[in-house]
């Protein structure tokens, strides 16, 4: 085995434990949506996620971790893409939101601030923004 092969694997495990985290919460409800459907395919492909990674972690998706990543900026990539998968449920005030906040503070985000920081990313999402405001706005909150 190469080094680049070492590299590919820990990264499409990366990629694979962090879809997984954003299917925990698309399926905390017991149910994926069309638009959910549509949101983990686009994202599946983003991430590289073979069609039968895809169906495997649909059925054993909490067997994933959450690896926080070490970059702050993956922190908040990750973030937004979770709460883009929130907002595409047309969540205000659930369980989905608990979980989130969970999936936040298994990101690295500080349990202290992470309520505050789950609100801001579910108004950015809702206002349509892009990643680069997204995460604008939201290091600019925490200085």
């Amino acid at each position: 085995m190469s080094f680049l092969d070492l590299f590919d694997s820990g990264f499409k495990k990366r990629n694979a434990d962090h879809f997984a985290a954003i299917v925990r919460v698309a399926m905390d409800d017991g149910i994926i949506t069309d638009d959910e459907k549509a949101f983990l395919d686009r994202l599946a492909r983003n991430l590289d996620i073979s069609e039968d990674e895809y169906k495997t972690i649909l059925k054993d998706y909490q067997s994933h971790p959450i690896n926080p990543p070490t970059s702050y900026e993956r922190r908040l990539e990750r973030l937004y893409d979770l709460a883009r998968m929130v907002y595409v449920d047309h969540i205000k005030g659930d369980s989905e939101e608990i979980v989130l906040k969970k999936i936040a503070v298994g990101l690295g985000f500080s349990p202290d601030n992470v309520k505050y920081v789950v609100d801001k990313a579910l108004t950015l999402v809702s206002n349509g923004v892009d990643l680069d405001t997204f995460s604008e706005e939201i290091r600019n909150m925490n200085r």
